[in-house]
């Protein structure tokens, strides 16, 4: 199989109710979009974690846990490993362990993949408590990249509605809908 670069990368971030919709979101999410999803999860630092397992349920692309130089390509989900906080530099993860800080894991991937690939960068902040995501957020849209939030469908709507207050987010959509949206972003990027 060829590997090919990302139009985009998509750093999806949630916590507290996240997990249904991060099955919502790739259940909706076509196989081709040229597109490489990171998914940034509060999780419990000595936690055995699932996720990639779960979540490969609802995609035919390849999820994998991140870990250190590993390539960022096209079609492919990549999940947070626990205990971590990701960055990314020249499409290659970076992954620092233990993390720096609680609760901090979505804004310090947003930060690095803003710096990192600016218009090209994405930031989706899903169900969550508190406000990880804004800051992230803000740099996104400062670099030239777009931000989305969840809608009111969020089952814990703190971390979308920090952002939406910060002023920086560009879509408020319900999951189902986010997908068609990603692939208008890309269309126009390519014209």
């Amino acid at each position: 199989m060829k590997t090919v670069q990302p139009i985009f990368i998509v750093g999806i971030g949630g916590s507290a109710g996240a997990l249904n919709a991060y099955k919502v979101l790739l259940d909706a999410m076509p196989l081709d979009t040229g597109m490489a999803f990171v998914i940034i999860s509060h999780m419990n630092p000595t936690a055995h974690s699932q996720l990639a397992k779960i979540l490969q349920r609802h995609t035919k692309m390849s999820v994998t846990v991140a870990f250190e130089a590993m390539p960022i390509l096209a079609n492919h989900v990549y999940v947070i490993p626990t205990d971590s906080d990701l960055t990314m530099e020249n499409y290659r993860f970076k992954v620092i362990s233990p993390r720096i800080s609680r609760n901090k894991q979505i804004d310090i991937f947003f930060i690095s993949l803003a710096s990192e690939i600016g218009v090209r960068a994405i930031g989706i902040i899903l169900s969550g408590y508190n406000g990880d995501g804004t800051e992230g957020c803000r740099h996104i849209k400062a670099n030239g990249g777009k931000t989305f939030v969840q809608d009111n469908s969020a089952e814990v709507d703190h971390m979308p509605i920090s952002a939406q207050m910060a002023g920086c987010v560009d879509f408020v959509l319900p999951l189902k809908k986010i997908p068609a949206k990603l692939k208008k972003l890309a269309a126009a990027l390519k014209t």
